[in-house]
């Protein structure tokens, strides 16, 4: 494909195909993400790569906790409590989930959410329906491969951009190669279950999930949030 199709091409697929992606196809799209810039080549990340029979576990175990963490969030403070001591539920992932959205980002968060709700025909009142939607994204859009990004906390921001940018490449290789993908940064709620799994080094931190398969044939496919204008996106040059 040409650079420009595969570019606009790329978007969020939250419906995937049981076919298995071939461990070769897996391995290409990983390469040609290596060639991505990184500060000074650190090259400051690491992938857990998960499939076959294992992704089906893995799959179970994430809704299961969602699930659970879910039904906390309903319940009484004294069974937060408990839930604290027991663990299991609580995200015990290496970065806290975003609570609050900043004021001016706010809006693009909600008219997205409300573009995609409306898309799948699910109400602003229906809590039930989103709230299976939203588990969706702990059983990885159904995807037969799932990949969990780890960036080294030594050099702090500039990993986290430096993954961004492998990620930006890993996604758009899967694209040309006719394969779809949904970076999630719900998948890193939960260390656990990737670290009982996987070696990780002790200076790596979860970054992201990004689900990877063949895009089903699904509206859900089709949905494409509105970008910025280029004037928003410029900033103004100072008044004199």
């Amino acid at each position: 494909m040409e650079f420009r199709d595969v570019l606009y091409q790329r978007r969020s697929i939250r419906a995937f195909e049981a076919t298995p992606v071939p461990p070769a196809l897996v391995d290409e799209v990983l390469a040609d993400a290596l060639v991505s810039p990184s500060w000074s080549n650190t090259q400051p990340y690491k992938v857990a790569v998960v499939s076959g029979a294992e992704v089906e576990t893995l799959r179970q175990e994430f809704r299961e906790r969602f699930q659970r963490l879910a039904a906390l969030q309903r319940a009484p403070v004294w069974k937060k409590a408990l839930a604290v001591v027991k663990g299991g539920a609580l995200p015990d992932g290496d970065f806290r989930p975003v609570l609050r959205y900043p004021e001016d980002l706010q809006p693009r968060r909600v008219a997205t959410g409300l573009g995609l709700y409306k898309l799948l025909g699910i109400g602003r009142e229906d809590r039930a329906a989103r709230e299976e939607q939203m588990a969706r994204n702990f059983i990885f859009f159904d995807a037969p491969v799932v990949m969990f990004v780890f960036a080294h906390k030594g050099l702090g921001v500039y990993s986290a951009l430096d993954a961004g940018i492998f990620l930006q490449s890993l996604m758009l290789s899967a694209t040309d190669r006719g394969l779809g993908t949904c970076a999630q940064g719900a998948l890193a709620l939960w260390r656990s279950p990737i670290a009982q799994r996987f070696e990780i080094p002790a200076p790596y931190q979860l970054l992201c999930g990004v689900s990877l398969g063949y895009p089903a044939d699904a509206p859900v496919n089709r949905f494409r949030p509105d970008r910025q204008s280029l004037d928003e996106l410029r900033l103004p040059p100072r008044t004199r």
